[in-house]
């Protein structure tokens, strides 16, 4: 009898530990197009639970099913020669993606256990899109001219952006504001030259020594603080070869607009970690040259940020890929060893950022989140809801854009890559996720991989990219999931098209289209851990290769619909060369579109709100759908090729 009932106790306790108890729901900052959810659990030790998920615009009845949240929680994020150890959280994660900006919705969570629900199983929520932010069209209106103005002005006028943003002040003076810009002001700049002299002492700018402007005023989400040009010519921030021209970390709702920024090493810096972030900072339609970093803030406490429709041209060489650590190019004299001229155009960190609609080219990386380091605690100082999409990127020493030190619903999607030296898109790492990786094109990354998964990134979520390239791995990553994905070996010697390394049992890879390399006999490499088990520490020793699809199919009961396809699947596309690692490809001259008929056409799955509308029986494979408009990669108001021999 006393072995019966010590017998239900265990079975009682155990049935205890596989159900869910689900704890506290957040909702992430919304951005213009996507909306982010976290919901915390305990229990549901053999991982069996689901979240799912349906939404509908608010005052409709029609409910639309978004992909399930992904569960995370127990993967090991660490790299340890910068002693960086985090252990993700038990919960749910995910995204309802592609929506309209400034539109509320109804979100319904469902959570399901066949172990059961200690707890409240379902969340039904109303949550807007964000709107962006325009100019307050009931303020007032400074107009801002250069030194050598000549002829007439409209009034109220100003010399110089500081005159009208803080008020009249030289020398000892510029930190006396005694006629501050307020709430829902515009800032128009005149056309001309605004080039500060910082040694001389009664500089018509007002320069302060440093040879940075700080602007540090607070507007609001309706009534911005909005600096942009006049419209009648351009408006040229020259920063004199200064180290920063704009320090606006203390800013709350600013817009620049329309305007020019260069000479000098960062453009708009808006924060320091540990010491204080900028709050709602658009910067739309305007142009960065000669710069070293475009905008950019490490602190958590950075939100809302929308960097769109600008173009952004660094100071890397322009007629050679070179990478900043390709042993071959030092060794030719081609580039001094871990010498950088310019390093990125945008780096964030902080929740709700959008960097969408950029030209991007000449610089070390692309997009950047912050690398940061373990997140904080509170869900609102995360990299968390951040949006990178329809960017045009060309030509970096690094790669195309970094998730690094993401948390949560980040969202890399629609992004052209043409010509990076190492990695096209990154997570090293991402703590939990999911990190979305949709849509995207790549071509010529030599040195790496189409995906950098290093330092034992967690959730990852890639589906209908387009890659000219293998997939590389150089450690092990957890809670991966790859769909409709086209992986096209480019010939590149010694190396197979595909590698898979899980750390986890939580993982899957299927209806994906792969070109094997030539002359290369093992195609795809695997590893992951035998059932109960971990591979984070996993050597070379507990790696397997495969010659053929249907022999990994067999082996692994992955890419059961996999298939292997050629360059004949594209219209009009052919492999980079991998003996010209320097070359320089341009976007103009290459065709990602399907060939009608192909073997890639209707070889896809269904996924909610990611291929919703496609045509044909089912999605096609890639990040563009047979008969559908290309997306527009870059700044809208360019109609013209940005990038071009």
């Amino acid at each position: 009898m006393r072995i019966v009932v010590l017998f239900l106790l265990g079975a009682c306790g155990l049935q205890a530990q596989n159900a869910t108890r689900p704890g506290r729901f957040h909702v992430e900052r919304p951005t213009l197009l996507n909306l982010g959810f976290e919901w915390a659990i305990e229990g549901d030790e053999n991982r069996n639970a689901s979240v799912e998920v349906r939404f509908r615009k608010a005052g409709t009845s029609a409910w639309r099913n978004a992909l399930p949240l992904l569960r995370i929680g127990g993967e090991r994020v660490y790299r340890k020669d910068y002693n960086m150890s985090y252990v993700v959280p038990h919960g749910f994660a995910g995204s309802i993606m592609n929506l309209e900006p400034a539109t509320q919705y109804e979100c319904e969570f469902t959570l399901r256990d066949p172990d059961g629900v200690n707890g409240q199983a379902q969340q039904r929520i109303t949550v807007a899109t964000r709107a962006e932010p325009k100019p307050y069209e009931g303020g007032r209106v400074l107009h801002v001219y250069p030194a050598d103005h000549v002829g007439p002005r409209q009034e109220p006028s100003f010399i110089g952006l500081k005159h009208a943003y803080y008020g009249p002040g030289r020398g000892d003076w510029t930190s006396v504001r005694m006629n501050k810009v307020q709430p829902g002001d515009t800032i128009l700049v005149h056309a001309g030259l605004y080039r500060p002299d910082r040694l001389n002492y009664v500089d018509p700018l007002s320069a302060p020594f440093s040879g940075s402007w700080s602007l540090s005023l607070k507007g609001t989400a309706e009534k911005p603080i909005t600096i942009k040009a006049a419209g009648d010519g351009e408006a040229i921030f020259d920063g004199a070869g200064s180290h920063r021209l704009f320090d606006v970390m203390a800013t709350h709702h600013h817009i620049f607009e329309g305007l020019t920024f260069r000479n000098t090493d960062v453009a708009l810096f808006a924060g320091d970690k540990e010491v204080m972030g900028a709050v709602g900072l658009t910067v739309r339609n305007c142009r960065f040259e000669d710069v070293g970093v475009g905008v950019w803030t490490e602190n958590a406490d950075s939100r809302d940020f929308l960097i769109t429709d600008n173009l952004f041209l660094g100071r890397e060489d322009r007629m050679r890929l070179i990478g900043w650590n390709q042993a071959g190019s030092r060794a030719a004299g081609i580039y001094p060893s871990h010498q950088l001229r310019s390093f990125f155009a945008v780096k964030v960190y902080g929740p709700g950022h959008v960097i969408a609609h950029n030209a991007i080219a000449y610089f070390h990386d692309g997009i950047c989140v912050s690398t940061y380091g373990p997140p904080d605690a509170d869900p609102e100082r995360r990299a968390s809801s951040i949006d990178i999409y329809n960017n045009d990127i060309h030509l970096t020493n690094d790669d195309f854009v970094e998730g690094d030190g993401g948390v949560h619903n980040i969202r890399i999607f629609q992004n052209r890559g043409v010509n990076a030296a190492h990695n096209g898109y990154s997570a090293q790492p991402v703590f939990g996720g999911p990190i979305y990786f949709y849509r995207n094109l790549l071509y010529h990354v030599p040195g790496g991989g189409a995906f950098k998964l290093s330092a034992v990134p967690a959730g990852i979520l890639a589906y209908h990219n387009t890659l000219i390239s293998e997939q590389t791995a150089g450690s092990p990553y957890s809670n991966a999931h790859f769909r409709n994905n086209l992986f096209i070996g480019r010939d590149a010697p010694n190396r197979g098209v595909m590698t898979w390394a899980f750390a986890t049992g939580d993982y899957s890879s299927d209806y994906n289209g792969f070109r094997p390399n030539r002359n290369v006999q093992r195609q795809y490499n695997w590893l992951a851990p035998a059932p109960g088990r971990t591979a984070y520490e996993a050597g070379p020793s507990g790696r397997r290769s495969f010659a053929t699809l249907s022999e990994l199919r067999q082996a692994t009961g992955q890419e059961a619909h996999g298939i292997e396809v050629d360059y004949d699947i594209f219209e009009n596309l052919s492999p980079p060369d991998p003996a010209r690692r320097h070359h320089v490809y341009h976007a103009m001259d290459l065709n990602f579109r399907l060939k009608a008929n192909s073997k890639a056409v209707d070889a896809g799955v269904a996924l909610p709100t990611i291929n919703d509308g496609f045509s044909g029986k089912a999605p096609d494979l890639g990040a563009l759908e047979l008969n559908r408009k290309e997306p527009h990669y870059g700044p809208r108001w360019i109609t013209w090729q940005p990038f071009y021999r």
